[in-house]
């Protein structure tokens, strides 16, 4: 594991579902360690007297002592406790070289073994997807200089250095300052002011005062966009008493799905997708409908007490470095029809408009003649409207990701002659296999409490998932043999996304190309939906396509879905160049110094960097005072919690921006 991710890939010489997004890097997967096999142990004991070892060494001077209890080729994957900022340190040398450089000594410091219920206490369990790889892992408690938190560790035997047991990987993660706790449990809000209090105002009145802020009233963070991102991250930021105002474009919060084509349901199950201090209730579906995500979004922002001003635009921003905050000038549209210009000084800015950015619409020679029914990207399409008796009507969807296959199979289910366009390769698994083989375990009914499931996939470095996935994605492979075949078979190209490593890796590369099965594979199988494979198209005619290969195929419907640009790009047009550029500049995060900037001329957003970590996404951007946030619910959920932490240890001042 202690080389994580290799020189940045020249994308024209490699197949599409190898390229990564500009700039990142080709994450190389992990190797399982040479170990002895596991028999009967006593994992209580062995997770205790690593932690104890560990403990010691990290007091030691200069904490060359911790490079004995890690493995080679070993990581230490850390959030928030180590710097402010995420890192996988791969291999004992960097481990060490890191620690050595903090001017105070590590910042962790200390952990203690977690067995506060049967899933946290140490016990015997496999480090690799085929059970093979045995050895002893537990949770931990984190203690930090300024915080407390929580970690996994998974510890293998050295057959190299005499059985004794060391750590394969390590996690540790932050949760929490000391002495700005979240208001939640014990430290919620008393709800009331007793006592005569002349002029006192109810709870009404206040909620009111402060989601319009009134008067004085300023937010610290405004966020951009009110979908799951916007959402999680408010609320977070609420719980940490941080003033912020959500602005959405949309009249109606849930709009960014309620919004979408008509037979949108989630592809992830419910488990996955709680949002944080409101988990869906008990009888919530295992996959959600669209409107139904819209229809919990509103309540979710009511229920806590979010701050969102919807039907607003941003007009104008600009960044002050001197006094650190912004002046935004907002157009808001009330309940009651009218347009009010509020201009506001937050300290940051948080851009939630979707881990993707604007509609990667191509621009093809004709597309101004088509005389159809409809052109449009997959993001404007609303769903297909009813074939009446004795009409034919023709559709082409260009696009074989989720978005293409489901337009596709609604397409189909209204009547329509379908035909969808594949110009490279598609990773296919079926929603049931795919899950259960990828979430099983971890997010499923009577499984562990989200927060312990969060906890032990993050506890995975990205290279030993990759590796990880590699043999889960051939499960997968093996599972859906006959579906497989059949795509095959009816001319649609497969892949096994980036090194065989499957959907994840495929997701978090480059954001995108690969179906979750729900039904439209066999649609194809059967003929049912035809396929145009691999030919680019040359122009669009009034009542079709042409092909390079010379082909026409004459449509009433034609649906682009191609995907969307990355987050930058939207960045650019909210705000301008100036921001776009700057945030390619990155603060140095090695070992040998505290802070400091280079200017990195590929930086952008998702993908991996050179620890293998997503770059840009829920850290620091380059820009003081700007932050992308984005992802799935599952990915929201947790990384709402690491984004709103950096940004109250700022305002406490506990953190300064440039700080390793």
């Amino acid at each position: 594991m202690a080389t994580a991710a290799v020189i940045p890939p020249d994308n024209t010489t490699i197949p599409s579902y190898g390229r990564v997004e500009p700039g990142s890097q080709q994450l190389k997967a992990a190797n399982y360690p040479f170990t002895s096999p596991v028999s009967s142990v006593d994992a209580s004991a062995v997770a205790t007297e690593w932690v104890d070892a560990f403990d010691q060494a990290l007091s030691a001077e200069g904490a060359s002592a911790v490079k004995n209890l890690f493995l080679q080729g070993s990581c230490w994957r850390d959030q928030l406790g180590l710097s402010w900022d995420y890192h996988s340190l791969n291999g004992p040398d960097k481990i060490v070289s890191f620690l050595k450089s903090a001017p105070g000594g590590s910042r962790v410091k200390s952990i203690k073994i977690d067995d506060s219920n049967s899933t946290r206490k140490p016990t015997v369990a496999p480090v690799d997807f085929k059970g093979k790889v045995n050895g002893v892992a537990s949770f931990l408690t984190v203690d930090t200089d300024v915080g407390r938190g929580r970690g996994v560790v998974r510890l293998l035997q050295d057959a190299g250095d005499g059985n004794k047991w060391k750590a394969f990987t390590l996690f540790t993660a932050m949760h929490e300052l000391k002495g700005y706790e979240e208001t939640i449990g014990e430290n919620r809000p008393q709800g009331v002011d007793h006592g005569g209090k002349v002029g006192r105002r109810n709870w009404q009145e206040k909620r009111t005062a402060t989601e319009n802020y009134e008067g004085e009233l300023e937010p610290i963070v405004l966020i951009i966009g009110a979908g799951q991102g916007g959402l999680t991250s408010a609320a977070r930021l609420h719980q940490l008493q941080i003033p912020t105002l959500i602005i959405d474009k949309n009249p109606r919060i849930g709009d960014n799905w309620r919004n979408r084509y008509h037979q949108l349901v989630l592809h992830d199950p419910v488990w996955y997708d709680h949002l944080p201090y409101a988990p869906f209730p008990s009888s919530w579906p295992i996959f959600t409908p669209k409107d139904k995500l819209a229809e919990w979004f509103e309540s979710y922002a009511r229920l806590m007490e979010l701050n969102v001003w919807t039907s607003t635009t941003l007009s104008d921003a600009e960044w002050d470095d001197q006094e650190r905050q912004w002046t935004v000038t907002m157009n808001r549209k009330r309940a009651d029809g009218k347009t009010e210009t509020r201009t506001l000084h937050p300290r940051h800015i948080i851009q939630a408009t979707g881990h993707s950015g604007e509609m990667r619409m191509p621009s093809i020679r004709g597309m101004d003649g088509f005389v159809g029914d409809r052109l449009c990207h997959s993001s404007q399409f609303k769903g297909a409207r009813q074939v009446l008796d004795g009409q034919k009507k023709r559709a082409i969807v260009v696009g074989c990701c989720n978005s293409g296959h489901d337009i596709a199979q609604d397409f189909y289910e209204h009547g329509f002659d379908v035909t969808i366009v594949q110009r490279s390769s598609t990773y296919v698994m079926s929603s049931k296999n795919g899950l259960e083989v990828l979430l099983g375990g971890l997010y499923e009914e009577g499984g562990p409490e989200t927060e312990d499931a969060d906890l032990m996939f993050m506890s995975i470095p990205n290279a030993m998932l990759k590796r990880m996935h590699q043999e889960a994605t051939a499960e997968i492979s093996q599972r859906d043999k006959a579906l497989l075949e059949g795509l095959v078979k009816a001319g649609f190209r497969l892949d096994d996304g980036p090194d065989d490593a499957g959907f994840f890796m495929k997701y978090f590369q480059r954001g995108g190309g690969y179906y979750i099965d729900v039904g439209c594979s066999q649609l194809i199988i059967d003929g049912k939906i035809k396929v145009k494979q691999g030919q680019e198209i040359e122009e669009v005619k009034p009542n079709g396509l042409l092909f390079a290969d010379g082909s026409m195929q004459e449509a009433d419907e034609i649906i682009f879905a191609t995907g969307y640009d990355n987050m930058r790009g939207t960045a650019r047009k909210i705000f301008g160049d100036e921001l776009a550029e700057r945030v390619k500049v990155r603060y140095w995060m090695s070992p040998s110094r505290m802070s400091g900037q280079m200017a990195d001329p590929s930086q952008d957003v998702w993908g991996f960097d050179e620890e293998g970590e997503l770059r840009t996404m829920w850290r620091r951007t380059g820009h003081p005072g700007f932050w992308f946030f984005g992802g799935n619910l599952a990915l929201c959920r947790y990384y709402s919690r690491m984004l709103a932490l950096q940004i109250k240890a700022m305002e406490c001042g506990i953190m300064k921006y440039e700080d390793r």
